[in-house]
């Protein structure tokens, strides 16, 4: 016997009705108030706003029981309070202009009425020049005067005691307290002119007086090693202007514990710029590590929406390119220069004793070479010429693809130096002739003192043919030669390569695949930026593509997984910075091969010769994959370890 059909039974239809405006405020408050952290920010946007210039926050229960805002602000007039817990009341904006460039903090006249909502709230406020304060109960509207100087305060207690269920959503009094705290530190940091205070408890937990410069605030709030790792950056793009802090690669973390980002004073966090600053990092940066920063971008607020989210976290780009661009090469250009003339440590005596003038050395005023000299491996390829040699050695059999021409740096540059003897190769006439051109160039050393005055210092000697041991003013470097080389061949790669497109290889039968509406709309609209990648992707159906063709040094990999990874961040991301991005992982590699090698025996001008590339070199601080190049041991250090004058 068949069962009988189940049958749903229609619902009963409800009549529309406007919502009281209590369940209205406590609908918005689960837009505006997460937690008692949610409630800070709100009100140290309008103390702020007030033009205030000491705030204090006073907690109890991490912020459940009580939050307090005091400020010295301009204050509110009497007549104005009431006002100020109605919904959409705000002085901050009259019309759609005003909210189009708005340039406050707060500007939606939602915070307080929704706060009210869920909590028992009360405004103490003196205008300036008032003859006295009054205080505003927000549950019942009472309006009384009291006593208080000029400024405002704003009392919050029992947070969700009107929605219980959000109540248990919280964490320990701990957690929330240290959410309230780190919401006091980003307003900090955005308003070195202000002085914050948090107490908790009556007790005072932080407190960051006025700075007189930005660098002092970071200092104070993040640590004197947060300035101390970290290069400056100050760069006008057209209408963006980037500034700020950005942490050496050596001061990455494992969590992005440390990263602020400001648009026009508002702490943000959007995805345009996170990546950004992440494509700043890519070539100095290892692994997943996270760089530290502190960036405040300056723009027309016209363009830029800062009416995304009630939180106002996020913001919309007018032009996305235009920022990302700007905040991608403010960073690279700060990161750029080599740390190596900077005085990371307190000058002092040199541990090694001075050589006398007799025994002074030449330095080569050369480009260091590759094993059996780079010079010879580019003197070996015809003008012209686009396939590698037979035996890459220690170049990579990708390397001429790129280029019509073997790179310049690579051919007179290039060269060991004549007085590398027996170490280089003598297979090239060419070769040698540089080798002997760049040993006319060398330039003696005037002095000792002007030896110590480099940055990397002297070469002395070199340890288990893997690293190169050096004296300078602070005391002994430590280079790990093949990486350090790899990162000059790298530079001189992306230099000569800039505009150049990837050489591509044909596939003999096309490789189809079943595509999203998005890859195929993505494949079609990028139809004119693939072949710099060296792919070719086109349309076989209104549902399939066809890969015909795919980068030469990539011919062995599947083409499907690379195309669809590659039209993912095609979709994602600025193609011209895919391209870059390619291009670059592509000459890392290479550059890797043609890198001076382990366990090959370097003469001291050798040495030397790599020493001083590295201090003209960008970026030499770190390796193609971001792992650091040198190491400066102080003489300090070094007395610490023989426990000299303990």
């Amino acid at each position: 016997m068949s069962a009988n059909p189940t049958f749903i039974a229609a619902p009963a239809r409800r009549p529309i009705r406007e919502l009281p405006d209590e369940l209205i405020s406590q609908i918005a408050a689960g837009e505006v108030v997460e937690r008692p952290a949610s409630v800070v920010r709100e009100l140290l946007d309008n103390a702020l706003d007030a033009g205030a210039r000491e705030i204090t926050l006073r907690l109890s229960a991490g912020g459940v029981r009580l939050i307090a805002v005091e400020d010295d602000g301009l204050g509110l007039p009497r007549e104005e309070l009431p006002l100020a817990l109605r919904r959409h009341a705000t002085s901050k904006i009259a019309s759609l202009g005003d909210l189009e460039t708005v340039g406050t903090m707060g500007f939606r006249g939602e915070a307080l009425a929704a706060i009210n909502a869920i909590a028992e709230l009360s405004v103490l406020s003196r205008f300036a020049g008032a003859d006295g304060a009054f205080a505003l109960d927000g549950r019942t509207g009472e309006l009384r005067p009291v006593a208080r100087a000029q400024g405002t305060t704003v009392e919050v207690r029992e947070l969700f005691f009107a929605t219980p269920a959000r109540r248990k959503f919280l964490k320990t009094d701990a957690t929330e307290l240290a959410h309230c705290i780190e919401a006091v530190r980003r307003h900090a940091l955005a308003r070195p002119e202000v002085g914050f205070s948090i107490w908790h408890e009556g007790r005072l937990v932080e407190q960051w007086r006025a700075a007189a410069s930005r660098d002092q605030r970071l200092a104070d709030t993040l640590g004197d090693d947060f300035v101390a790792r970290s290069v400056a950056v100050d760069r006008q793009g057209g209408p963006v202007r980037v500034t700020g802090r950005a942490g050496i690669p050596d001061a990455a973390r494992s969590r992005p514990d440390q990263q602020f980002f400001y648009v026009n004073g508002r702490f943000v966090r959007d995805k345009v710029l996170a990546h950004a600053v992440r494509s700043a990092y890519e070539d100095v940066l290892h692994g997943q590590r996270q760089p530290i920063y502190a960036l405040y971008l300056e723009i027309d607020p016209a363009r830029v929406d800062v009416n995304v989210h009630p939180t106002k976290i996020e913001v919309r780009f007018r032009d996305g390119r235009e920022v990302h661009q700007a905040v991608r090469h403010a960073i690279e250009d700060a990161l750029a220069a080599p740390r190596a003339g900077e005085q990371t440590a307190l000058p002092a005596e040199p541990f090694f004793k001075p050589r006398p003038a007799s025994a002074a050395w030449s330095q080569p005023a050369m480009h260091f070479g590759a094993p059996q000299g780079l010079g010879d491996a580019a003197a070996m390829w015809p003008a012209g010429r686009r396939e590698a040699p037979a035996d890459p050695g220690a170049y990579g059999t990708s390397s001429a693809r790129f280029a019509a021409e073997p790179p310049a740096a690579f051919g007179t540059a290039g060269a060991i130096p004549a007085a590398a003897g027996a170490a280089a190769s003598p297979t090239s006439a060419s070769a040698s002739a540089s080798a002997s051109a760049l040993a006319a160039a060398a330039v003696p050393a005037d002095s000792d003192s002007e030896a110590e005055a480099w940055p990397l210092g002297r070469a002395l000697a070199q340890l288990q043919g893997i690293y190169i041991l050096a004296e300078n003013s602070q005391g002994l470097v430590i280079v790990d030669m093949h990486a350090a080389h790899e990162r000059i061949v790298y530079e001189r790669l992306k230099n000569q390569i800039e505009g150049a497109s990837i050489a591509s290889q044909p596939l003999l039968i096309p490789a189809t695949f079943a595509a999203t509406p998005q890859e195929v709309a993505t494949a079609e609209a990028c139809a004119a930026v693939l072949p710099s990648l060296g792919l070719e992707i086109t349309p076989f159906s209104p549902r399939t593509l066809a890969v015909r063709a795919v980068p030469g040094t990539l011919a062995d990999g599947d083409p499907v997984e690379l195309a669809r990874s590659v039209l993912a961040e095609l979709a994602n991301h600025d193609a011209s910075t895919v391209v870059q991005r390619a291009q670059n992982e592509l000459l890392s590699t290479m550059a890797c091969h043609g890198a001076v090698r382990a366990n090959r025996k370097l003469t001291q001008e050798e040495m030397n010769a790599l020493l001083r590339q590295m201090e003209a070199t960008e970026r030499s601080d770190q390796c193609n994959h971001g792992r650091p190049t040198w190491r400066q041991v102080s003489v300090r250090e070094l007395d610490a370890l023989f426990m000299r004058g303990r």
